[in-house]
This record gives C-alpha cells, sequence and structure tokens, in this order.
C-alpha cells in the first residue's frame, strides 16, 4: 500500500472518529425534581401543560408545566404498593390513561377524576394507548393479543395479528386505526373497526416501539438492535431509515407538530432530534443523573418540543429538564 493510500484511509478514519465523537448537549437550562427516588414511568401531554409521573414512594403525579407545582396525586393503587409501570395522555391532553401489570384507569384531567378501571385477569399489560376525549382504549398483552376499546357503547375488539407478545401500540386521534409492534419481527397498521390489516412492516428482529403522527401521514417503527425506519402510510413505503448506532434502543418517540422532526429517547440517557426529510441526526442530548439517583445510566421516558427551540424531557432519574435546540 503507498502512502497516499494510507493517508487516504486515515482521512476517512479520522472522519468517522470525529462525527462519532461529535458534541452532546448534557447540561440543561433547567431541572425541576419530580420524583425524589425516581420514577418508573412518565408521560408529557402534547399541549405541554401537564406532565404525569409514576414513583415506587409518590403514586402518580400529575404536575401544571406552568407552575411546575402538583396539580394531581392519582391513586390506581395504594402508594406504597405503587407499580404502574405505563403511563399515556389523550392526544388532547384531557385524559390520562396508567396501567400496571394487569390493570388500567383512565383519569380525566380538568378534576383529576377517575373514569373507569379494567383488569386483565388472563393476561399482562405490554403499552397501552388512548384517543381523542377519551373515547377509546388500546391495550396490549404479551400473550399476543391487542384490545381496543370503545368506552360509550361498550364495544371491545380482539386483534390477532401478532403470533408472539406485543410490545408496543400506538393509536390514531380518533381511535380508527391503530399500529402495533410485537416478538414476532412485524408491526401492523390495523383498522379499529373490522381488525382488518392495512400495512405490514417487517424488522430483522422484535419490534419494541411505534408511533404515529398526528396527521395520519407517517409511522414509526424500530426493533430491539438493527432497524428504526420512518414510513410513508400513503404508499406503505419506507421513507426514512434511522441510524440507530449504539445506545440507541428507542423508549419514546414522538412526531413533532410541525412534522419537521423526530424525537426519540433511549434507555442509556439519550435523547436526539431527526430531521424528517433527510433521516439525520440534527442534535443529540443526554439528560442528567440526580445526586440522590444511584444508577450510571437513566432510561427517558418521554420528550417534547415546548416551544421552536426548546425541547423537554422526562426520564427514570426523576428530574424533567428544559433543553435548547438549535435547528
Amino acid at each position: 500500500m503507498t502512502l497516499t493510500h494510507r493517508m487516504k484511509y486515515l482521512g476517512i478514519f479520522l472522519s468517522l472518529w470525529l462525527a462519532a465523537c461529535s458534541e452532546v448537549q448534557n447540561k440543561a437550562i433547567s431541572t425541576t425534581e419530580h420524583a425524589a427516588q425516581g420514577t418508573v414511568a412518565a408521560a408529557i401531554s402534547p399541549q405541554n401543560k401537564l406532565a404525569a409521573v409514576s414513583s415506587l414512594t409518590s403514586g402518580i403525579v400529575v404536575w401544571d408545566l406552568q407552575t411546575q407545582q402538583p396539580k394531581f396525586r392519582l391513586s390506581q393503587q395504594a402508594v406504597v404498593d405503587n407499580i404502574v409501570s405505563h403511563l399515556t395522555f389523550s392526544p388532547d391532553g384531557q385524559f390520562l390513561l396508567s396501567a400496571d401489570g394487569t390493570s388500567l384507569s383512565l383519569w380525566q384531567m380538568t378534576d383529576g377524576q377517575n373514569q373507569g378501571y379494567w383488569s386483565l385477569p388472563d393476561a399482562s399489560v405490554r403499552d397501552i394507548a388512548v384517543s381523542q376525549q377519551g373515547k377509546h382504549l388500546l391495550i396490549a398483552q404479551d400473550n399476543g393479543k391487542i384490545q381496543h376499546i370503545t368506552l360509550k357503547t361498550g364495544r371491545r375488539l380482539e386483534f390477532l395479528g401478532h403470533s408472539e407478545q406485543v410490545n408496543a401500540v400506538a393509536l390514531s386521534p380518533n381511535g380508527r386505526y391503530a399500529l402495533s409492534g410485537g416478538n414476532d419481527l412485524k408491526a401492523y397498521l390495523w383498522d379499529s373497526k373490522t381488525g382488518q390489516i392495512l400495512q405490514t412492516f417487517v424488522h430483522p428482529t422484535r419490534v419494541t416501539k411505534v408511533a404515529l403522527d398526528q396527521q395520519g401521514k407517517l409511522a414509526f417503527t424500530a426493533d430491539s438492535q438493527q432497524q428504526a425506519t420512518v414510513w410513508d402510510l400513503s404508499s406503505g413505503r419506507a421513507k426514512l431509515q434511522l441510524d440507530m448506532g449504539r445506545g440507541r434502543v428507542f423508549t419514546a418517540v414522538r412526531f413533532s407538530d410541525d412534522g419537521r422532526y423526530l424525537l426519540t429517547g433511549a434507555a442509556s440517557r439519550r435523547v436526539s432530534i431527526w430531521d424528517l426529510q433527510t433521516g439525520l441526526l440534527v442534535q443529540d442530548f443526554q439528560v442528567g443523573l440526580a445526586q440522590h439517583y444511584k444508577s450510571t445510566s437513566a432510561v427517558v421516558y418521554d420528550v417534547a418540543f415546548i416551544s421552536p427551540q426548546q425541547l423537554l424531557t422526562e426520564s427514570s432519574t426523576g428530574q424533567a429538564e428544559v433543553w435548547t435546540f438549535t435547528p
């Protein structure tokens, strides 16, 4: 090999190394403690007015993000026994759905009152979703089944498309269309009225995270190791493939309201912003570790834009952190 070739490959190596070592923002502009001992679940409302956190010692607390004061304390179980591990807001922010391993509760966010309680005697809850105005619930189960419940009529549709455990679900705002992913290496877009599969997305490993945008144009599916894809729902074809790399097994996903970005969080403290036109990584963040927090890592439970140049994260550290975004 000539010196020219050596320099060529050295240049390639250095450029890749520099790209891998690109700066990660790890200093939030503000931090608020939402749980002193860390959390097991958290969610941010679509209008960024509320955040809900579940901790082993304090139960479920809904925070007012304008005043940074607790607004409601909700008790699906006795606080000392709280193991609520799933929280999600309806697209209009009017309702909060919570779940532990075998039961669910729906809460109204105007007054914190419980609107219903459901139990699963023969299965465990893997993921949940709720539609606009709390009209429809979606419950993923470890036995491969998914329940779609219409509260006004009591109608239940059981989706049986998956052959193995379901890990993640998403629901369109009107409750009509569902997206689900499971251990059978597949994600399905399906009609909640008929149970008919509309589109199938295949992955090399088990599908662990899914999301739908609010306009019904895009879907996101990601597996546990290799593939994260944004799909064009009008054609059923892949629009973008994201570079998962190390430390990006996704635990939180959200499309921005303007359709320009995809926000992701991971179990490695990593928060990322992706350009939905190019698929490129725009900016990386790393959530902080509270002084009382014993682990050296943290799970990002939710992330959302609170302004065009700021985003909010909720993580297992029990901290809500605000970050500056530079488009």
